[in-house]
């Protein structure tokens, strides 16, 4: 069953945002954390939810960043800003674009672009809320275990999403936060956005196979749970599958990455209109893939 509205997921974990960019509260004995980053302008939604389910922001001591795109890393600045206290965790790679003074431009430039898409552009007005120099934290890696107090977060590493990509996954709830290194629960469809490898990606998905899942928590369009959430990931990698055969037909017929990425586009947007990122994004997002595909298949020619 897919769930879009924000609230208690179950006990120790809450469901916070908006459905098309969401994030999660794990809550221990000892602290609180806020996973993944999703994007700025859903801060006085959180606020506001905060208030109204009780939720105290003073317990939660950590953040962590699942990878560095801009749509999951939006409301950091704002919380380290607003709580010095908190620690913000995230790999080693998603530091590095993090000191990236082009990376900060473009996180900036594109949060504006889909907060005016979305006609919450005002929020930059009343909050502060862009990235700066001033937001810093610590890496985790493979196999670290974030412990709140009687709950423990395990740390997978799974790029071909992003090369800085993570996944948490908490044992004792069978909950898994995969940020979009899983699949994408819009609508009734899964989407698959291996961004920077898409064999990176497909193999990713593979390790992430054996997990147990009762509750599948994506970043955007809420949350999976019950029998839909232990199939998720396999029915996600026959998708990655057949997406990358999509991709590879669009290159064969057309060997111009471009003119492929435009087709496949124009495709998806006809199908999912109400998608969240702009076209103009998601095209760069498509050519990335594309351009992966491309050279395997020119490699084997």
């Amino acid at each position: 069953m897919r769930v879009r509205k924000p609230g208690r997921v179950r006990e120790g974990v809450w469901f916070l945002g908006r459905k098309e960019s969401g994030v999660y509260l794990l809550e221990g004995k000892k602290s609180s954390m806020i996973i993944s980053g999703g994007m700025s302008y859903i801060v006085p939604d959180l606020l506001h939810q905060m208030e109204t389910f009780g939720i105290d922001e003073k317990k939660i001591r950590k953040m962590l960043i699942l990878h560095a795109h801009f749509d999951h890393v939006g409301i950091i600045p704002f919380f380290k800003r607003r709580h010095p206290q908190i620690e913000v965790c995230g790999s080693e790679r998603a530091w590095e674009i993090l000191r990236m003074e082009k990376a900060i431009v473009t996180i900036n430039e594109f949060s504006r672009n889909v907060a005016k898409r979305m006609e919450r552009e005002e929020v930059y007005s009343e909050y502060d809320l862009e990235w700066r120099d001033d937001v810093s934290g610590r890496s985790v890696r493979e196999g670290d275990r974030i412990d709140l107090g009687g709950i423990e977060a395990s740390i997978f590493e799974i790029p071909g999403h992003s090369s800085c990509c993570l996944a948490a996954y908490v044992p004792e709830l069978r909950a898994l936060f995969p940020t979009d290194g899983g699949g994408i629960p819009f609508d009734e469809t899964i989407v698959t956005s291996g961004n920077s490898n898409f064999t990176k990606y497909q193999e990713s998905l593979e390790r992430l196979k054996p997990l147990e899942v009762e509750y599948y928590c994506a970043d955007h369009y809420g949350y999976v749970t019950g029998e839909e959430a232990r199939k998720f990931i396999p029915v996600t990698i026959e998708m990655a599958k057949k997406r990358r055969s999509e991709m590879e037909e669009a290159y064969r017929s057309t060997h111009d990455i471009d003119a492929a990425a435009k087709r496949l586009i124009s495709s998806f947007y006809d199908e999912n209109p109400d998608y969240f990122l702009s076209p103009e994004i998601f095209l760069d997002v498509y050519r990335q893939m594309v351009r992966h595909i491309a050279t395997i298949i020119e490699r084997k020619a």
